[in-house]
Parts: structure tokens; sequence; C-alpha cells
């Protein structure tokens, strides 16, 4: 079994599906709502998981209802998390999602991000196959780059600025400028940089060079949240487990698609 680690940040995220976003001091009604731990960190998790990895997940929660039923999802979901518990409250979210697949977010507090300091079981990355990395200061990076393969979010941000380890691999959406941003920003510390491009598949530079077609989602398109961080986790397995880029590409392209067809995280 590939052994692959998530380090980065989870969320406890209320999805209110809804016929469309509503207009400025409008009410719609919503059914059916749900709630479920996600956030970057915890879906890249959920699905290594889903995906058959053994999964390692080093995050932060707060010390609350939330943050405890977060971490008793992600455990009954196949994710053994390495939890840094703080006193501040776990972020929550609000996620309203738009009849063919859109969805609008709102975040409710800070990010809470693990630190290289805590007293984790950081010794595990040192086994890993492959690690992906959405949050975290310099010195978990740090920690994260012990494993054999290193792939990243630019949603890290502070992390990824100056110096530091170098990243196998940089993951970002082409369609999203703040993303496009921070992935400049943070270009001089990645080997490849893969922007995903939704429908129209996606590419890669750097040390190398491809693209990647894309995969039609095998069912009605429900829902685009998590799309990104699960190609970016299949990604990070393909690579952990020897692929090549553009095979581990595909695969993460596949992931995407199918995420897609489900509403809410994985």
């Amino acid at each position: 079994m590939t052994r692959i680690a998530v380090v980065g940040h989870v969320e406890w995220v209320d999805f209110v599906p809804v016929a469309r976003l509503p207009r400025r001091g409008e009410v719609v009604p919503s059914i059916a709502a749900f709630t479920r731990a996600a956030g970057g960190g915890g879906v890249a998790a959920v699905v290594l998981a889903e995906l058959g990895a053994e999964v390692d997940f080093f995050c932060a929660l707060g010390r609350d209802s939330y943050g405890r039923a977060t971490a008793d999802q992600l455990a009954e979901r196949g994710v053994r998390a390495q939890v840094a518990w703080r006193d501040g409250p776990t972020r929550r979210v609000m996620t309203m999602l738009e009849a063919g697949g859109e969805r609008a977010i709102v975040s409710l507090g800070t990010r809470l991000e693990p630190l290289g300091s805590e007293d984790l079981e950081w010794e595990r990355l040192r086994g890993a196959e492959g690690a992906y990395f959405t949050a975290g200061d310099d010195a978990a990076l740090r920690r994260a780059r012990e494993a054999r393969v290193l792939v990243a979010t630019p949603r890290a941000r502070t992390a990824l600025l100056g110096e530091g380890p170098i990243i196998d691999a940089l993951v970002f959406s082409a369609t999203d400028p703040h993303e496009r941003e921070w992935a400049d920003r943070a270009a001089h510390r990645a080997r490849l940089m893969v922007a995903t491009e939704g429908a129209k598949g996606g590419r890669w530079w750097g040390e190398a060079e491809g693209s990647w077609a894309p995969v039609p989602p095998p069912g009605e398109p429900r829902d685009s949240y998590g799309c990104g961080d699960s190609f970016a986790a299949a990604f990070t397995l393909g690579l952990g487990a020897g692929e090549s880029v553009g095979e581990a590409a595909a695969r993460g392209a596949a992931c995407g698609a199918r995420c897609l067809t489900r509403a809410g995280a994985p």
C-alpha cells in the first residue's frame, strides 16, 4: 500500500444546496443541507484513502465540538489524523451549491495550520512515498519535504515564499486569478508547475513540459467543490507510486471529473 501524507488545513463545512444563489436582500429556500469535514487538506486526505492509500493527515483543530466531529469523521473515512489541538475555534465554512455544479463559499474564522514544531508524529513522513501540502509554516513544509515526492498548492501562501525546500510539483487552477498570482510568486520553489484548466484538461512545465486531455465526468455535474484538491491528491498518489507526470495527471483528471458528479466534499 502506498503511503501518502497530507499536511494542511481542514474545516467543518455546511453544504447548502440552492436552485440559484440569492440576490441582494433575497431569501432562497434550501433542503437537504449537510455537513462534512472538508477544506483543501481534508478533501485530499479522504480522496487518498478512497483511492487505497495509507494516509497520515497532519492538521490543526480547535478544542470544540466541531473539531471533535471533524476528527471523528476523518477516522471514519480511513484517515489517520495527526491533530495539533488548539484553544481557538475550529474554522467553519458555508458552501452554497448552485444547481449546475457551481459553488460559493463563505469562511467563518481563522484557518488553522499545523506547525512543524508541534508534537506530532512527523517521523512518519520519512517513510512516505508522497506528501501533499496545503497549509502550514516553514517548519511544517520542511517536514513534508522528507517524503519522497512533495506536491503543494499555492494556497499554502507564506510557507512557499522566500527560500526553502524545493517542491516537486506546484498544482494550481489556471482559471483562478488568485491561485495564478500565488503560483507565480512561488514558481522559483517548484520543479514543475502544473496548471489545471477544467474542461480543457491542463498542462505542466519546468523541468519537463506536457499536457493532459480532459476527462468527461462519469455522470451529471453536481458540484465543483473539491475538484482541484481531488486532482492534486490523485496526482500526488500517482507520482508517489512511480508513475510519469503524464500518467499521474491523467489519474488526477479522472479523479477530479468523478468529484464533479458528487455533492459536497468526497
